[in-house]
Protein backbone atom coordinates (compact mmCIF):
# COMPACT_ATOMS: atom_id res chain seq x y z
CA UNK A 1 0.00 0.00 0.00
CA UNK A 2 1.45 3.38 -0.98
CA UNK A 3 1.04 6.74 0.77
CA UNK A 4 -2.22 7.41 -1.07
CA UNK A 5 -3.79 4.24 0.29
CA UNK A 6 -3.65 2.21 -2.93
CA UNK A 7 -3.03 -1.49 -2.44
CA UNK A 8 -0.25 -2.89 -4.61
CA UNK A 9 -0.97 -5.93 -6.77
CA UNK A 10 1.03 -9.09 -6.20
CA UNK A 11 1.55 -12.03 -8.50
CA UNK A 12 0.85 -15.24 -6.62
CA UNK A 13 1.04 -18.94 -7.35
CA UNK A 14 -1.85 -21.21 -6.44
CA UNK A 15 -0.81 -24.87 -6.38
CA UNK A 16 -3.24 -27.74 -6.78
CA UNK A 17 -2.77 -31.48 -6.95
CA UNK A 18 -3.73 -33.02 -10.29
CA UNK A 19 -4.37 -36.69 -10.96
CA UNK A 20 -3.66 -37.57 -14.62
CA UNK A 21 -4.51 -41.03 -15.92
CA UNK A 22 -1.96 -43.34 -17.54
CA UNK A 23 -2.39 -41.86 -21.04
CA UNK A 24 -2.08 -38.31 -19.71
CA UNK A 25 1.00 -39.28 -17.69
CA UNK A 26 2.57 -40.55 -20.91
CA UNK A 27 1.70 -37.30 -22.70
CA UNK A 28 3.15 -35.23 -19.85
CA UNK A 29 6.32 -37.33 -19.82
CA UNK A 30 6.65 -36.68 -23.56
CA UNK A 31 6.21 -32.95 -23.00
CA UNK A 32 8.79 -32.96 -20.18
CA UNK A 33 11.27 -34.72 -22.46
CA UNK A 34 10.72 -32.41 -25.44
CA UNK A 35 11.08 -29.28 -23.31
CA UNK A 36 14.26 -30.69 -21.79
CA UNK A 37 15.73 -31.49 -25.24
CA UNK A 38 14.97 -28.01 -26.58
CA UNK A 39 16.55 -26.41 -23.51
CA UNK A 40 19.69 -28.54 -23.84
CA UNK A 41 19.95 -27.98 -27.61
CA UNK A 42 19.77 -24.22 -27.13
CA UNK A 43 22.37 -24.31 -24.37
CA UNK A 44 24.68 -26.47 -26.49
CA UNK A 45 24.48 -24.10 -29.48
CA UNK A 46 25.41 -21.10 -27.37
CA UNK A 47 28.26 -22.93 -25.71
CA UNK A 48 29.61 -24.05 -29.08
CA UNK A 49 29.38 -20.51 -30.46
CA UNK A 50 31.33 -19.22 -27.47
CA UNK A 51 33.95 -21.96 -27.77
CA UNK A 52 34.82 -20.99 -31.36
CA UNK A 53 34.67 -17.26 -30.63
CA UNK A 54 31.47 -16.76 -32.57
CA UNK A 55 28.68 -14.28 -32.01
CA UNK A 56 26.19 -14.81 -29.23
CA UNK A 57 23.13 -16.58 -30.67
CA UNK A 58 20.13 -14.30 -30.27
CA UNK A 59 16.82 -15.45 -28.84
CA UNK A 60 15.01 -15.31 -32.21
CA UNK A 61 17.76 -17.21 -34.05
CA UNK A 62 17.87 -19.81 -31.31
CA UNK A 63 14.13 -20.42 -31.59
CA UNK A 64 14.42 -20.94 -35.35
CA UNK A 65 17.31 -23.36 -35.02
CA UNK A 66 16.19 -25.62 -32.15
CA UNK A 67 12.41 -25.54 -32.72
CA UNK A 68 11.27 -24.49 -36.19
CA UNK A 69 14.06 -26.08 -38.26
CA UNK A 70 14.57 -28.97 -35.83
CA UNK A 71 10.98 -30.13 -36.36
CA UNK A 72 11.69 -30.51 -40.09
CA UNK A 73 14.56 -32.93 -39.45
CA UNK A 74 14.22 -36.65 -38.93
CA UNK A 75 16.11 -36.58 -35.62
CA UNK A 76 13.78 -34.01 -34.01
CA UNK A 77 10.49 -34.63 -35.84
CA UNK A 78 8.87 -35.82 -32.61
CA UNK A 79 9.02 -32.28 -31.24
CA UNK A 80 5.77 -31.66 -33.11
CA UNK A 81 3.94 -34.10 -30.82
CA UNK A 82 3.74 -31.55 -27.98
CA UNK A 83 2.44 -28.01 -27.75
CA UNK A 84 4.73 -25.42 -29.35
CA UNK A 85 4.18 -23.11 -26.34
CA UNK A 86 5.89 -25.65 -24.08
CA UNK A 87 8.98 -25.57 -26.29
CA UNK A 88 8.99 -21.77 -26.48
CA UNK A 89 8.74 -21.50 -22.71
CA UNK A 90 11.69 -23.86 -22.32
CA UNK A 91 13.78 -21.46 -24.41
CA UNK A 92 12.39 -18.54 -22.41
CA UNK A 93 13.72 -20.21 -19.25
CA UNK A 94 17.14 -20.58 -20.89
CA UNK A 95 17.17 -16.92 -21.93
CA UNK A 96 16.19 -15.83 -18.43
CA UNK A 97 18.95 -17.97 -16.94
CA UNK A 98 21.52 -16.33 -19.23
CA UNK A 99 20.29 -12.83 -18.43
CA UNK A 100 20.48 -13.52 -14.70
CA UNK A 101 24.01 -14.88 -15.15
CA UNK A 102 25.17 -11.85 -17.15
CA UNK A 103 23.55 -9.44 -14.67
CA UNK A 104 25.26 -11.25 -11.79
CA UNK A 105 28.68 -11.15 -13.46
CA UNK A 106 28.33 -7.45 -14.30
CA UNK A 107 27.20 -6.60 -10.77
CA UNK A 108 23.72 -5.41 -11.77
CA UNK A 109 22.00 -8.25 -9.91
CA UNK A 110 21.79 -8.24 -6.14
CA UNK A 111 22.62 -11.23 -4.00
CA UNK A 112 25.11 -14.02 -4.52
CA UNK A 113 26.75 -14.93 -7.79
CA UNK A 114 24.49 -16.77 -10.23
CA UNK A 115 26.06 -19.70 -12.05
CA UNK A 116 25.65 -20.13 -15.82
CA UNK A 117 22.85 -22.43 -17.06
CA UNK A 118 23.47 -26.16 -16.84
CA UNK A 119 22.07 -29.05 -18.83
CA UNK A 120 18.81 -30.59 -17.69
CA UNK A 121 18.60 -34.32 -17.04
CA UNK A 122 15.75 -36.79 -17.22
CA UNK A 123 16.92 -37.96 -13.78
CA UNK A 124 16.27 -34.57 -12.18
CA UNK A 125 13.93 -34.80 -9.21
CA UNK A 126 11.70 -32.06 -10.57
CA UNK A 127 10.28 -31.94 -14.09
CA UNK A 128 8.15 -29.00 -15.21
CA UNK A 129 6.52 -27.47 -18.28
CA UNK A 130 4.67 -24.19 -18.60
CA UNK A 131 1.57 -23.24 -20.60
CA UNK A 132 0.73 -19.58 -21.23
CA UNK A 133 -2.48 -18.03 -22.49
CA UNK A 134 -1.27 -18.51 -26.05
CA UNK A 135 -1.61 -22.26 -25.57
CA UNK A 136 -5.30 -21.81 -24.70
CA UNK A 137 -5.33 -23.93 -21.59
CA UNK A 138 -8.77 -23.86 -19.98
CA UNK A 139 -10.37 -24.60 -16.63
CA UNK A 140 -13.59 -26.37 -17.59
CA UNK A 141 -16.94 -26.04 -15.85
CA UNK A 142 -16.60 -29.57 -14.49
CA UNK A 143 -13.39 -28.56 -12.68
CA UNK A 144 -10.95 -30.27 -15.03
CA UNK A 145 -7.91 -28.57 -16.52
CA UNK A 146 -7.69 -28.85 -20.30
CA UNK A 147 -4.10 -28.85 -21.52
CA UNK A 148 -3.23 -28.87 -25.24
CA UNK A 149 -2.13 -32.31 -26.49
CA UNK A 150 -2.53 -33.73 -22.98
CA UNK A 151 -6.26 -33.80 -22.33
CA UNK A 152 -8.67 -32.92 -19.53
CA UNK A 153 -6.83 -33.52 -16.28
CA UNK A 154 -8.73 -33.86 -12.95
CA UNK A 155 -7.79 -31.22 -10.37
CA UNK A 156 -8.22 -31.40 -6.60
CA UNK A 157 -9.52 -27.90 -5.96
CA UNK A 158 -8.93 -26.75 -2.37
CA UNK A 159 -10.05 -23.15 -3.04
CA UNK A 160 -11.14 -21.02 -5.95
CA UNK A 161 -8.79 -18.89 -8.01
CA UNK A 162 -9.09 -15.15 -7.24
CA UNK A 163 -8.70 -14.15 -10.89
CA UNK A 164 -8.06 -15.50 -14.35
CA UNK A 165 -4.64 -17.24 -14.44
CA UNK A 166 -2.03 -15.94 -16.85
CA UNK A 167 -0.10 -19.22 -17.00
CA UNK A 168 -0.03 -22.69 -15.51
CA UNK A 169 3.02 -24.82 -14.76
CA UNK A 170 2.64 -28.58 -14.56
CA UNK A 171 5.16 -30.08 -12.13
CA UNK A 172 6.15 -33.64 -11.35
CA UNK A 173 8.12 -33.91 -8.11
CA UNK A 174 10.49 -36.60 -6.83
CA UNK A 175 7.62 -38.41 -5.11
CA UNK A 176 5.83 -38.91 -8.43
CA UNK A 177 3.08 -36.40 -7.64
CA UNK A 178 1.70 -33.96 -10.22
CA UNK A 179 0.78 -30.35 -9.46
CA UNK A 180 -0.72 -27.49 -11.44
CA UNK A 181 0.69 -24.11 -10.41
CA UNK A 182 -1.42 -21.15 -11.61
CA UNK A 183 -0.04 -17.60 -11.75
CA UNK A 184 -2.75 -15.10 -10.79
CA UNK A 185 -2.94 -11.44 -9.87
CA UNK A 186 -4.54 -10.47 -6.58
CA UNK A 187 -7.93 -8.85 -6.90
CA UNK A 188 -8.81 -5.36 -5.68
CA UNK A 189 -10.18 -4.63 -2.24
CA UNK A 190 -8.12 -7.16 -0.30
CA UNK A 191 -6.76 -4.70 2.25
CA UNK A 192 -7.67 -5.71 5.79
CA UNK A 193 -9.14 -3.21 8.27
CA UNK A 194 -6.43 -1.12 9.86
CA UNK A 195 -5.36 -1.99 13.40
CA UNK A 196 -3.01 -0.17 15.75
CA UNK A 197 -0.73 -3.03 16.83
CA UNK A 198 2.90 -3.28 15.75
CA UNK A 199 5.33 -6.09 16.48
CA UNK A 200 8.96 -7.05 16.13
CA UNK A 201 9.76 -10.74 15.61
CA UNK A 202 12.94 -12.47 16.74
CA UNK A 203 13.39 -15.82 14.98
CA UNK A 204 15.24 -18.62 16.74
CA UNK A 205 15.60 -22.36 17.24
CA UNK A 206 14.25 -23.11 20.74
CA UNK A 207 11.35 -20.77 20.05
CA UNK A 208 10.60 -20.41 16.37
CA UNK A 209 9.28 -16.87 16.81
CA UNK A 210 9.32 -14.51 19.78
CA UNK A 211 7.15 -11.42 19.47
CA UNK A 212 7.89 -8.11 21.15
CA UNK A 213 4.63 -8.37 23.12
CA UNK A 214 6.00 -11.45 24.90
CA UNK A 215 4.32 -14.16 22.78
CA UNK A 216 6.52 -17.18 22.15
CA UNK A 217 5.88 -19.86 19.50
CA UNK A 218 7.71 -23.11 20.11
CA UNK A 219 9.67 -24.48 17.17
CA UNK A 220 7.86 -27.60 15.85
CA UNK A 221 11.07 -29.24 14.41
CA UNK A 222 9.28 -31.29 11.76
CA UNK A 223 12.48 -32.78 10.37
CA UNK A 224 13.71 -33.86 13.80
CA UNK A 225 10.38 -35.56 14.52
CA UNK A 226 10.57 -37.56 11.28
CA UNK A 227 14.29 -38.37 11.59
CA UNK A 228 13.71 -41.98 12.69
CA UNK A 229 11.48 -42.84 9.76
CA UNK A 230 13.73 -41.06 7.28
CA UNK A 231 16.74 -42.96 8.62
CA UNK A 232 15.02 -46.33 8.14
CA UNK A 233 13.95 -45.49 4.60
CA UNK A 234 17.45 -44.28 3.74
CA UNK A 235 18.92 -47.52 5.06
CA UNK A 236 16.42 -49.54 3.03
CA UNK A 237 17.42 -47.59 -0.07
CA UNK A 238 21.13 -48.19 0.48
CA UNK A 239 20.56 -51.97 0.54
CA UNK A 240 18.85 -52.06 -2.85
CA UNK A 241 20.85 -52.91 -5.95
CA UNK A 242 21.45 -49.95 -8.24
CA UNK A 243 19.27 -50.00 -11.33
CA UNK A 244 16.75 -52.45 -9.88
CA UNK A 245 12.99 -51.93 -9.67
CA UNK A 246 13.08 -52.25 -5.89
CA UNK A 247 15.57 -49.40 -5.68
CA UNK A 248 13.25 -47.17 -7.73
CA UNK A 249 10.41 -48.00 -5.34
CA UNK A 250 12.62 -47.21 -2.34
CA UNK A 251 13.58 -43.87 -3.88
CA UNK A 252 9.91 -42.94 -4.25
CA UNK A 253 9.14 -43.96 -0.64
CA UNK A 254 11.98 -41.80 0.68
CA UNK A 255 10.95 -38.86 -1.51
CA UNK A 256 7.37 -39.10 -0.27
CA UNK A 257 8.53 -39.04 3.35
CA UNK A 258 10.62 -35.92 2.74
CA UNK A 259 7.75 -34.29 0.82
CA UNK A 260 5.42 -34.96 3.74
CA UNK A 261 7.78 -33.17 6.12
CA UNK A 262 8.09 -30.20 3.76
CA UNK A 263 4.32 -30.01 3.22
CA UNK A 264 3.58 -30.08 6.95
CA UNK A 265 6.17 -27.35 7.66
CA UNK A 266 4.84 -25.16 4.86
CA UNK A 267 1.24 -25.58 6.02
CA UNK A 268 2.17 -24.65 9.60
CA UNK A 269 4.12 -21.57 8.52
CA UNK A 270 1.24 -20.40 6.32
CA UNK A 271 -1.16 -20.58 9.26
CA UNK A 272 1.20 -18.73 11.58
CA UNK A 273 2.05 -16.01 9.05
CA UNK A 274 -1.62 -15.50 8.14
CA UNK A 275 -2.55 -15.09 11.80
CA UNK A 276 0.20 -12.52 12.36
CA UNK A 277 -0.67 -10.49 9.25
CA UNK A 278 -4.37 -10.55 10.05
CA UNK A 279 -3.99 -9.25 13.62
CA UNK A 280 -1.00 -6.89 13.35
CA UNK A 281 -0.62 -3.73 11.27
CA UNK A 282 3.20 -3.41 11.16
CA UNK A 283 5.61 -6.36 11.22
CA UNK A 284 9.39 -6.16 11.45
CA UNK A 285 11.84 -9.07 11.32
CA UNK A 286 15.60 -9.41 11.34
CA UNK A 287 17.32 -10.05 8.01
CA UNK A 288 19.14 -13.24 9.01
CA UNK A 289 21.99 -14.69 6.94
CA UNK A 290 20.52 -18.18 6.60
CA UNK A 291 23.20 -19.26 4.13
CA UNK A 292 25.96 -18.50 6.62
CA UNK A 293 24.12 -20.11 9.53
CA UNK A 294 23.62 -23.18 7.35
CA UNK A 295 27.38 -23.77 7.43
CA UNK A 296 27.60 -23.98 11.21
CA UNK A 297 27.09 -26.91 13.57
CA UNK A 298 23.45 -25.84 13.85
CA UNK A 299 22.86 -26.32 10.12
CA UNK A 300 20.27 -29.08 10.44
CA UNK A 301 18.18 -27.11 12.92
CA UNK A 302 18.51 -23.93 10.87
CA UNK A 303 17.26 -25.61 7.71
CA UNK A 304 14.49 -27.33 9.64
CA UNK A 305 13.29 -23.95 10.92
CA UNK A 306 13.07 -22.48 7.37
CA UNK A 307 13.23 -18.84 8.52
CA UNK A 308 13.67 -17.46 5.00
CA UNK A 309 10.46 -18.98 3.67
CA UNK A 310 8.52 -17.76 6.70
CA UNK A 311 9.83 -14.20 6.28
CA UNK A 312 8.88 -14.31 2.59
CA UNK A 313 5.35 -15.38 3.51
CA UNK A 314 5.04 -12.47 5.92
CA UNK A 315 6.36 -10.09 3.29
CA UNK A 316 4.06 -10.88 0.40
CA UNK A 317 1.00 -11.30 2.62
CA UNK A 318 1.68 -7.91 4.24
CA UNK A 319 1.82 -6.27 0.82
CA UNK A 320 -1.27 -8.13 -0.35
CA UNK A 321 -3.40 -7.17 2.65
CA UNK A 322 -2.17 -3.61 3.14
CA UNK A 323 0.15 -4.16 6.09
CA UNK A 324 3.60 -2.73 6.80
CA UNK A 325 6.58 -5.06 6.58
CA UNK A 326 10.24 -4.27 7.13
CA UNK A 327 13.56 -6.07 7.56
CA UNK A 328 16.11 -4.91 10.13
CA UNK A 329 19.78 -5.11 9.17
CA UNK A 330 21.41 -8.37 10.22
CA UNK A 331 24.32 -6.52 11.86
CA UNK A 332 22.00 -4.60 14.18
CA UNK A 333 22.88 -5.71 17.78
CA UNK A 334 19.32 -6.57 18.77
CA UNK A 335 20.38 -9.20 21.31
CA UNK A 336 23.08 -7.18 23.09
CA UNK A 337 21.24 -3.85 23.21
CA UNK A 338 19.18 -2.90 26.24
CA UNK A 339 15.63 -2.06 25.13
CA UNK A 340 15.30 0.39 28.03
CA UNK A 341 18.47 2.51 27.90
CA UNK A 342 20.05 1.56 24.56
CA UNK A 343 23.34 0.36 26.08
CA UNK A 344 25.16 -2.29 23.99
CA UNK A 345 26.82 -5.00 26.09
CA UNK A 346 29.48 -7.53 25.20
CA UNK A 347 28.74 -10.63 23.16
CA UNK A 348 26.85 -13.36 24.97
CA UNK A 349 27.00 -17.12 24.57
CA UNK A 350 23.95 -18.93 23.21
CA UNK A 351 23.24 -20.57 26.58
CA UNK A 352 22.69 -17.15 28.19
CA UNK A 353 18.92 -16.72 27.94
CA UNK A 354 18.53 -13.85 30.43
CA UNK A 355 20.77 -10.95 31.40
CA UNK A 356 20.78 -7.79 33.47
CA UNK A 357 21.71 -4.34 32.23
CA UNK A 358 23.72 -1.93 34.42
CA UNK A 359 20.75 0.43 34.24
CA UNK A 360 18.83 -2.08 36.40
CA UNK A 361 16.66 -3.68 33.71
CA UNK A 362 16.32 -7.46 33.63
CA UNK A 363 15.85 -8.89 30.14
CA UNK A 364 14.73 -12.10 28.56
CA UNK A 365 17.19 -12.50 25.71
CA UNK A 366 14.62 -13.18 22.96
CA UNK A 367 11.95 -10.72 24.07
CA UNK A 368 14.55 -7.97 24.42
CA UNK A 369 15.76 -8.69 20.88
CA UNK A 370 12.19 -8.56 19.55
CA UNK A 371 11.64 -5.18 21.23
CA UNK A 372 14.83 -3.79 19.67
CA UNK A 373 13.81 -5.13 16.26
CA UNK A 374 10.48 -3.33 16.60
CA UNK A 375 12.16 -0.06 17.59
CA UNK A 376 14.66 -0.30 14.71
CA UNK A 377 11.90 -1.18 12.25
CA UNK A 378 9.86 1.82 13.32
CA UNK A 379 12.85 4.11 12.91
CA UNK A 380 13.59 2.81 9.41
CA UNK A 381 9.93 3.08 8.43
CA UNK A 382 9.71 6.70 9.54
CA UNK A 383 13.02 7.54 7.88
CA UNK A 384 11.83 6.02 4.59
CA UNK A 385 8.94 8.51 4.60
CA UNK A 386 11.28 11.45 5.16
CA UNK A 387 10.33 12.12 8.77
CA UNK A 388 12.81 13.22 11.41
CA UNK A 389 13.77 10.48 13.86
CA UNK A 390 15.72 10.56 17.07
CA UNK A 391 19.12 8.85 17.01
CA UNK A 392 18.43 6.81 20.16
CA UNK A 393 16.04 3.86 20.18
CA UNK A 394 12.96 4.10 22.37
CA UNK A 395 11.49 1.08 24.17
CA UNK A 396 8.67 -0.61 22.31
CA UNK A 397 5.27 -0.42 24.01
CA UNK A 398 3.57 -3.65 25.14
CA UNK A 399 0.66 -3.67 23.73
CA UNK A 400 -4.25 -18.37 3.59
CA UNK A 401 -3.35 -21.53 2.74
CA UNK A 402 -5.87 -23.97 3.21
CA UNK A 403 -4.39 -27.17 4.49
CA UNK A 404 -2.13 -28.75 1.89
CA UNK A 405 -3.81 -31.90 0.53
CA UNK A 406 -0.72 -33.96 1.31
CA UNK A 407 0.13 -32.55 4.75
CA UNK A 408 1.57 -35.23 6.96
CA UNK A 409 -0.93 -34.77 9.76
CA UNK A 410 -3.10 -32.15 11.38
CA UNK A 411 -0.87 -29.43 12.77
CA UNK A 412 -3.20 -28.94 15.73
CA UNK A 413 -1.11 -31.46 17.66
CA UNK A 414 2.14 -29.60 17.04
CA UNK A 415 3.58 -27.85 20.08
CA UNK A 416 3.23 -24.12 19.78
CA UNK A 417 0.28 -24.24 17.37
CA UNK A 418 -2.22 -23.20 20.06
CA UNK A 419 -1.53 -19.53 19.30
CA UNK A 420 -2.73 -20.01 15.72
CA UNK A 421 -6.11 -19.71 14.12
CA UNK A 422 -7.22 -21.28 10.88
CA UNK A 423 -7.57 -19.06 7.87
CA UNK A 424 -7.10 -18.66 4.19
CA UNK A 425 -3.88 -17.86 2.42
CA UNK A 426 -1.93 -19.13 -0.53
CA UNK A 427 0.86 -21.63 -1.02
CA UNK A 428 3.57 -19.42 -2.43
CA UNK A 429 4.14 -15.77 -3.19
CA UNK A 430 6.41 -13.47 -5.02
CA UNK A 431 8.97 -11.77 -2.85
CA UNK A 432 8.71 -8.00 -3.04
CA UNK A 433 10.60 -5.22 -1.27
CA UNK A 434 8.94 -3.97 1.91
CA UNK A 435 6.50 -1.12 1.66
CA UNK A 436 4.75 1.02 4.22
CA UNK A 437 1.04 1.73 4.02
Amino acid sequence: MDQRGTVGFVLLRYNYRIVPDSAQCTALARAFGCARVVFNDGLRLRQQARAVGGKYVSDADLSKLVITRAKATEERAWLGEVSAVVLQQALADLNTAYRNFFASVSGKRRGGTVAPPRYRSRKDNRQAIRFTRNSRFTVLDNGRLRLPKVGDVPVRWSRTLPSEPSSVTVIRDAAGRYFASFVVTTAEGEALPRVESEVGIDLGLTHFAVLSDGTKVTAPTFLRRAAGKLKRLQQDLSRKQKGSANRRKAVVKLARAHARVADTRRDWQHKLSTTIVRDIQAIYVEDLCVVGLGRTRLAKSVHDAAWASFASMLEYKAIRYGRTFGRVDRFFPSTRMCASCGRVTNKMALNVRAWNCPCGSAHDRDINAAKNILAAGRAESLNACGAQIRPAFVPAPREEAGIHPDAARSTRSVEGISALQGGESVNTGRSVGWRRC
